[in-house]
């Protein structure tokens, strides 16, 4: 099933419905953090890799480096060294187990399958 891209008009529909909610939520002082903490427990949101990549993988890449797209990262070094510090803290404070950086065959194997 060929599913189309959203329209230019939903797009535009979205990033203002982002604005409206943003607005009222700082209007009523809930910040992140507070609207956070009123989620747990009442709304299940499972992870994908856009979360993964937005929450956690940015925010520690911006931190150390102050770089919002991952495009900007060197090619050495810079990666290996967001890894290890995401990888600690998924070991350290969420219990999850050490998840190995992708190697060039495991990359080549899920091109494969995805076709």
């Amino acid at each position: 099933m060929n599913k189309k891209q959203r329209t230019l008009q939903q797009n535009s529909a979205l990033w203002l419905y982002f604005t409206l909610v943003a607005e009222s939520l700082n209007d009523a002082g809930l910040d992140i953090r507070k609207t956070i903490e009123l989620m747990q427990g009442e709304i299940d949101i499972p992870w994908t890799k856009n979360s993964i990549h937005d929450i956690l993988w940015v925010t520690i890449q911006k931190s150390m480096y102050g770089k919002s797209s991952t495009t900007e990262l060197t090619k050495q070094g810079e990666i290996d060294k967001i890894w290890e510090v995401m990888n600690r803290f998924l070991g350290e404070r969420l219990h999850i187990e050490s998840i190995p950086f992708p190697s060039e065959e495991q990359i080549n194997s899920a091109k494969i399958k995805s076709n």
